[in-house]
């Protein structure tokens, strides 16, 4: 139904953005990466969106990049594999991980995301192995904004709260540009300590 969004950042929540486009304030479910993109845009945003309508509610998810958008509309048709889960999994692994973990069989990978567990893994690899390698170039381009989200992830799994590991990535990462995902967390990490220290 809607194939994009365009228009101003009104505000910003924990896993949502509210985008006012005409005066009208659209409520849009977003990625973790997609976060950290708005959060450092200014002006106009252009979000590919995915509008999920069921019995008891209707929803918009939104994305930065239309790989993205691309992964969430298979990860979603997957058995078992809510929205919800969907968006944990792009907040929480790179596409070109996720894709390797599928066509490698990497149980594990998959299972260090929250919502999955071994029978979600083993279910994700089975259904999505051969659309994996079929399509692996599609989520594999265009991933300048990886580490930024592959070092929120590592923070978070050190025991720092999301907020916390999105704010000093978002301080570090634009002196940062190219860097890896390594130096990156490094320099999250000592931004942490001064700030705590």
């Amino acid at each position: 139904m809607f194939a994009h969004i365009n228009g101003s950042v009104s505000s910003v929540g924990e896993k949502s953005v509210v985008i006012d486009v005409g005066g009208v304030g659209y409520l849009v479910q977003v990625s973790q990466p997609t976060l950290l993109e708005i959060r450092g845009a200014t002006g106009q945003v252009k979000l590919h969106t995915h509008f999920l309508l069921r019995e008891d509610s209707a929803t918009l998810y939104g994305f930065i990049r239309t790989n993205e958008r691309e992964l969430f509309q298979i990860l979603i048709n997957v058995s078992g594999i809510g929205p919800q889960i969907a968006l944990n999994i792009l907040s929480q692994i790179s596409l070109e991980q996720f894709a390797m973990a599928i066509i490698n069989d990497d149980e594990r990978a998959l299972t260090r995301i929250s919502g999955i567990g071994p029978k979600s893994a083993k279910r994700l690899i089975l259904e999505l192995k051969e659309t994996m390698k079929k399509r692996r170039g599609t989520f594999t381009e265009g991933g300048s904004h990886l580490p930024a989200s592959d070092a929120v992830s590592a923070l978070v799994s050190l025991g720092f709260t999301e907020r916390e590991a999105e704010e000093a990535v978002k301080v570090v990462a634009p002196d940062l540009s190219g860097g890896t995902v390594q130096t990156i967390i490094k320099a999250a990490l000592h931004h942490l300590k001064e700030r705590t220290g």
